[in-house]
């Protein structure tokens, strides 16, 4: 929502009438900004809930959380010069990295425990608990 306001308040500002996509360089930078940040959230939300289903929840919503901080300081840089935009883009890979890891050592202790009898559940969540802190980490 924030987002989407941030477009439209810009269009008006540079436009004087409804929602246009051509105007100055700053509702160009404003609307790049909110596409990415749209065409990000799927793939975000798609590896938070498995992590979550298949590993552990509580670090997959504490990376969940640190998530939504992280495109907001991606959106906030992207409004100024693209190159501040940077530090943001580079720390939600490295999030949406450690989701993925999860939900594929979740997957892999499934078939684990299917095929073998052998569940590393425990395991799986005390490392990822105790990984999940250095996300904080810029």
């Amino acid at each position: 929502a924030f987002f989407a306001n941030k477009v439209e308040h810009e269009s008006r500002h540079c436009n004087g009438k409804g929602l246009q996509r051509q105007g100055s360089s700053s509702f160009d930078r404003v609307y790049t900004a909110n596409q990415n940040c749209g065409h990000a959230y799927p793939t975000f939300l798609a590896v938070l809930w498995c992590a979550g289903l298949l590993c552990s929840q509580v670090p997959a919503a504490f990376a969940g959380l640190m998530y939504l901080f992280v495109r907001q300081k991606y959106f906030v840089g992207y409004l100024g010069e693209r190159t501040q935009s940077i530090p943001g883009y580079l720390f939600g890979k490295r999030i949406i990295l450690f989701l993925f890891l999860m939900s594929v050592a979740g997957i892999l202790n499934y078939y684990l425990v299917f095929f073998f009898g052998s569940d590393f559940e425990i395991h799986i969540k005390t490392i990822t608990s105790a990984i999940s802190p250095l996300l904080l980490i810029p």
